[in-house]
């Protein structure tokens, strides 16, 4: 899905596919096989060869084992390293979506935890949700408070320029959700801002690389339009505040598009429960699944129609900073 919303956002993708499944994992079966760590390399080495690896952004996002990791991450810093004497020539954008796990439970094996923060100060943006930020960070979240002081400790420790926090929701009760975001300062303190959209009462399916390739590519937009493309990590002078940084302006659009899909999406899932229920009583067995895989379709985010959310998002949702006794 990333590679497909980056392209219809304009820009000339190269996908190397870490899994090649039939479906994703919901369903509740699958076949397909995961990439090794030799084979990423070898279809990047190739890219290489024939000239054709003269990127300024890797988006990195799930791997199967902690080698494909380190496979992904040695691309990273060919990229990087090809771009030393040339500031804002090549971005890092999730490691540095660290897909690891969720609500308490691990996606991958607990070996690729030190691979991923072996990987951390070579990142120029983080995209984490809270589990993912507990994992990296070493902290227990339970308020905003100790998410702000997690966010604070890996922009000190490992030098991480920004850092997105997304699915920010402590209560289940609660009407919104939460996305964090930080650009540090030169003294690596954070510049954090927060986002509330109203929360969705739906399971979805693809909005971790939804979001993360909106970012990538709204934040360009706004470093081009803030003039920051030639600063190392696209990062802002400190005099600019957290809801003024191109990473607020940034994610803000990125929300817009995604309310405005989620919305819609939601309309067809509540469409399939309504047939299902039409159908009759349960009846167990197979009839069960059926149904299961029905409302699991359903739940698929529907970008394909609905491209005109992702080109012109309707910007809502604003950002507040986030740095008074009050947010904590």
């Amino acid at each position: 899905m990333a590679a497909f919303v980056m392209q219809a956002l304009g820009c000339e993708v190269a996908a190397i596919n870490t899994v090649q499944f039939s479906n994703h994992a919901a369903y509740g079966q699958f076949a397909g096989t995961r990439t090794s760590a030799a084979e990423i390399a070898a279809l990047y080495d190739n890219l290489v060869a024939n000239q054709l690896a003269r990127f300024d952004v890797l988006l990195s996002g799930f791997a199967p084992s902690a080698a494909a990791v380190e496979a992904v991450g040695a691309i990273g810093r060919a990229l990087r390293t090809a771009s030393v004497g040339k500031p804002g020539s090549f971005f890092w954008g999730g490691v540095l979506d660290p897909v690891m796990g969720d609500a308490g439970s691990w996606y991958v094996d607990a070996d690729v935890l030190p691979v991923y923060k072996a990987l951390l100060p070579h990142a120029d943006l983080l995209l984490p949700n809270v589990f993912e930020l507990e994992v990296l960070s070493g902290t227990k979240i339970h308020s905003l408070g100790a998410l702000a002081a997690a966010v604070t400790e890996l922009h000190s420790l490992y030098q991480i320029p920004h850092i997105v926090v997304t699915s920010v929701r402590f209560a289940e009760a609660s009407p919104s959700i939460t996305v964090i975001g930080s650009s540090k300062r030169v003294d690596g303190t954070p510049r954090l801002f927060r986002i509330d959209v109203p929360a969705l009462d739906c399971f979805f399916s693809g909005t971790g690389d939804l979001f993360a390739a909106l970012t990538i590519v709204r934040l360009r937009e706004a470093t081009v339009a803030a003039r920051l493309e030639a600063r190392s990590s696209w990062l802002s002078s400190d005099d600019v505040c957290a809801i003024e940084l191109p990473l607020a302006k940034a994610v803000e659009k990125v929300l817009a598009s995604m309310q405005q899909v989620l919305v819609k999406t939601k309309a067809a899932v509540d469409m399939a429960v309504e047939n299902v229920e039409q159908e009759g009583p349960e009846r167990g067995g197979e009839w069960e699944r059926i149904q299961h895989l029905k409302k699991t379709r359903a739940a698929e985010v529907r970008i394909v129609r609905h491209l005109k959310d992702l080109r012109e998002p309707k910007v809502v949702f604003r950002a507040v900073p986030l740095d008074s006794a009050s947010e904590y």
